[in-house]
């Protein structure tokens, strides 16, 4: 259900650990991986693969085990992130719409409280000048409006015959050329440096991380790290180790500057692990990324495609090692945002995400009595143990891509049980099948009406 701004500032008052002589606002930092398996770190239980930065984060603050993505794609992913609505509210309920200039994003509604805000890295929200990042409330932008590229000559060239390969990397309004500079590397040096600039001032920074989204690219340097893997797998382990080292020195940069305990750092992943081929080897379905134990990929409302890790770190604030289960979604990141900085929505604006961080802080229960998805036909929605799908389709590696038929089409799944979702509980639990339909398809209406 949607929040309105008169119900959202009933709960929003300045947190308790802000008092009124506090020198200045907290900082967030929002970094996101794209294309991330669900089981692709250390602190998830990846035996081969090496993420120390990561897995440092996630020990000191608060690690969500029932962190969902509002989208199992990219750009629909990153407009719920921006801006605390599902995806069909902001208008990108697919990869290809522009997040339009009327939707608020994190940066918007923190400039007025004199934030300085940046968006470094991956936008896939719009390249016009009234869609880019410094037209959602960025002061400063440095990265690319696509979905993707090329790590070294940063052009896309994914487009097809009907649409010629472009160079695509910008500063602010500027194109700008860095041929032979490793993308990654670079995102995390221009965060670097904001953080550097902005350490005696309140910032938001926004770090999406295009890896290890394909083209499968990394230095030499990270995949010596991995000789013992298969090729695949060893290029995709070492671009999860670049992103890695690109997180380690951003809190780096929070420590030297001498304000990582006034900084609020979250980590999601966009979606799942992907199949495509282009990004596996010689045409074939991809197989480097592990989605495990969780069933489907990038694409699928199964969990595999939108079940990703999601790490909240403040130390000093959010008690370090935790391992929480209550239900959290990436829409949550900008109302728990605004409440910690006291941010106004505007009249009329609502968002569909609610604050989390006392469930970060003191084990508050969910805010979520349920969650819903939608994409591209495929309907879902998981409430406690029980999970449903309906039409769902696996993007897995068969010819048909896993679309779900018969039975199978309404899939209900016990989660506490079946994380897998292996096992049809439709005929066992007729009752759960018919409260849970009513319920996404009453949501999904509502959202199409609003």
């Amino acid at each position: 259900m949607a929040i309105s701004r008169r119900e959202f500032f009933a709960t929003a008052a300045a947190p308790a650990f802000l008092s009124a002589a506090a020198s200045r606002r907290p900082n967030f930092i929002v970094i996101v991986a794209d294309d991330l398996g669900c089981h692709d770190l250390g602190c998830l239980g990846a035996a081969d693969l090496k993420t120390p930065h990561l897995d440092a984060l996630a020990a000191s603050g608060a690690r969500f085990v029932n962190w969902y993505s509002n989208a199992p794609v990219c750009a629909p992913a990153r407009s719920s992130i921006m801006t605390g609505r599902y995806p069909i509210r902001a208008g990108v309920p697919n990869n290809g719409p522009a997040l339009a200039p009327e939707q608020k994003t994190i940066a918007s509604l923190l400039k007025p409280l004199g934030y300085a805000t940046a968006c470094i890295g991956k936008w896939h929200l719009g390249g016009t000048p009234d869609t880019d990042p410094n037209a959602h409330g960025f002061d400063y932008y440095y990265g690319f409006h696509s979905g993707c590229v090329d790590y070294y000559s940063h052009r896309y060239y994914w487009g097809g015959a009907n649409l010629v390969n472009y160079h695509d990397l910008w500063r602010n309004g500027s194109e700008i050329f860095e041929d032979g500079q490793y993308l990654t590397e670079r995102i995390a040096a221009e965060a670097r440096q904001f953080i550097t600039r902005h350490k005696t001032d309140p910032f938001f920074l926004y770090a999406p991380f295009n890896g290890p989204h394909y083209p499968m690219h990394a230095p030499e340097k990270y995949v010596k790290r991995f000789a013992g893997l298969d090729p695949e797998r060893r290029m995709y382990a070492a671009m999860i180790a670049a992103v890695d080292d690109g997180i380690g020195e951003i809190v780096d940069a929070l420590k030297q500057a001498g304000i990582l305990e006034n900084t609020m750092v979250v980590f999601v992943g966009d979606n799942g692990a992907t199949t495509e081929k282009r990004a596996g080897l010689n045409q074939h379905f991809a197989r480097a990324g592990d989605n495990g134990p969780f069933r489907g990929f990038k694409f699928s409302l199964f969990d595999g495609g939108m079940h990703v890790p999601g790490i909240l770190s403040w130390p000093g604030k959010i008690p370090a090692r935790q391992q929480i289960r209550e239900l959290a979604m990436s829409m949550d990141i900008l109302p728990t945002i605004c409440k910690a900085a006291s941010a106004s929505l505007p009249d009329r604006y609502s968002v569909d995400g609610s604050d989390i961080l006392a469930v970060a802080t003191s084990q508050a229960r969910s805010p979520h009595p349920a969650l819903f998805w939608a994409q591209n036909g495929q309907l879902a929605t998981r409430r406690g143990k029980w999970k449903l799908v309906l039409n769902g389709v696996l993007h897995d590696r068969t010819p048909d891509g896993g679309k779900m038929t018969g039975d199978d089409a309404i899939f209900l799944s016990n989660l506490d049980e079946d994380p897998g979702e292996m096992t049809n509980r439709r005929h066992q639990h007729p009752e759960v099948v018919d409260e849970l339909s009513t319920s996404v398809h009453h949501w999904f209406e509502a959202l199409g009406d609003n």
